[in-house]
């Protein structure tokens, strides 16, 4: 009889994976729990609830909670899939002498893991997050959590809303305009679409957001430092990674979102962040090895630039172990959240950058994801 694998997904910054309808992985939990049952492999998918921006370390800890909930039944194969801030998680998981529970011990599990995956994952950091210090930056971020959560919710915002956002981006670049009455009006008007238990959840979710902020000076390019020089490796185990590129913005990616105003707002967003993830120092940017460079030359036609990014992470920041696979999509596209909605269940876009990733590039990235989970593993 084979062993049962049991696949977590982790999810990044502000991960909502605990908002009922609100699904972070939805997409991708779906494909590759039916991509596993095709190969004949007895797996156990599962989606971890983390702390939206608190610590690596404590992200971590929300990791081993649900491993322990859920695989301490068998000694099957574990095998961890993070997007974003998820695959800093997964390789603190896995490094050797981490402790991150009191009331856990990590190490039978650590033990137990086969695969390492992390998807547009910022090994090196992201200068996003030092924009993200700042009070405006802040509040920006908690603007987006909740924008990102109430457009999967209802495919869109509502026309008033984007356009008092798109007066406040207006002046985003001298930081002006920000009243707070404003900013009031704005999420009162979200919160209140939502039924009541659902807007109690997503008022709790953003409240976590602004209690504990601690994830972000870590994910600035010199706060990633400490983390990389503290985590290793554990031997045995395969990491892989996917690396995303989207285009820069530019006269033509507005005009391929079209003149829709929700559309021509969230790609004013996706401008904004791109520029500020395009500040990556170039002491910070890591050296890769030839076969690394080699997949990324493959992939791009040449190798990313030091300003290329998906608009949250620079390209070249996500490149971890062996390169699975690098395609143009923005940071968001490799989890399912593009523009798709003829598809069943539809796929919503909240950030419209314009990559022109699409449903058959998402189940080659997550095929592609699934051969490595399962490589060298005997079949049934």
């Amino acid at each position: 009889m084979s062993e049962k694998h049991h696949v977590y997904l982790v999810p990044g910054f502000f991960g909502f994976t605990n908002l009922g309808e609100l699904l972070y992985f939805g997409h991708a939990y779906e494909f590759l729990r039916r991509d596993l049952e095709r190969r004949g492999v007895d797996a156990e998918v599962v989606t971890v609830v983390s702390h939206p921006t608190a610590s690596i370390r404590q992200r971590t800890a929300d990791l081993l909670k649900a491993v322990n909930e859920t695989a301490s039944g068998d000694n099957g194969p574990i095998h961890l899939v993070g997007h974003s801030t998820g695959g800093l998680d997964a390789r603190l998981f896995v490094s050797p002498g981490a402790q991150v529970s009191e009331a856990l011990e990590l190490e039978p599990f650590a033990r137990r893991v086969r695969t390492v995956v992390t998807v547009s994952a910022p090994h090196a950091g992201t200068p996003l997050a030092t924009f993200f210090l700042g009070l405006f930056g802040q509040q920006l971020l908690k603007l987006l959590s909740l924008f990102t959560m109430y457009v999967l919710r209802f495919g869109r915002l509502p026309l008033s809303v984007v356009f008092r956002f798109g007066h406040l981006m207006a002046r985003a670049d001298n930081q002006l305009g920000w009243k707070a009455t404003l900013l009031d009006q704005i999420f009162d008007q979200l919160l209140g679409d939502f039924s009541t238990e659902r807007r109690d959840a997503v008022a709790k979710f953003l409240w976590d957001v602004g209690r504990d902020t601690s994830l972000i000076p870590q994910l600035t390019p010199e706060g990633i430092d400490l983390f990389n020089g503290g985590t290793h490796d554990r031997p045995g185990v395969r990491y892989g990674s996917v690396v995303t590129q989207s285009r820069p913005p530019s006269l033509r990616t507005r005009l391929a979102a079209g003149m829709d105003p929700y559309a021509q707002l969230t790609h004013t967003i996706y401008a904004f962040v791109y520029g500020q993830t395009q500040r990556m120092p170039l002491t910070q940017l890591p050296l890769h090895t030839p076969a690394q460079t080699a997949a990324l030359v493959q992939a791009y036609g040449a190798m990313p630039g030091p300003t290329a990014c998906d608009g949250i992470v620079p390209t070249r920041s996500q490149v971890y172990g062996r390169v699975l696979t690098a395609v143009r999509a923005d940071h968001l596209d490799a989890i399912g959240h593009f523009d798709q909605p003829a598809h069943q269940p539809p796929h919503v876009d909240w950030l419209i950058s314009g990559s022109g990733f699409r449903r058959p590039q998402f189940e080659a990235l997550w095929k592609t994801i699934g051969d490595f989970l399962m490589e060298e593993e005997p079949r049934r």
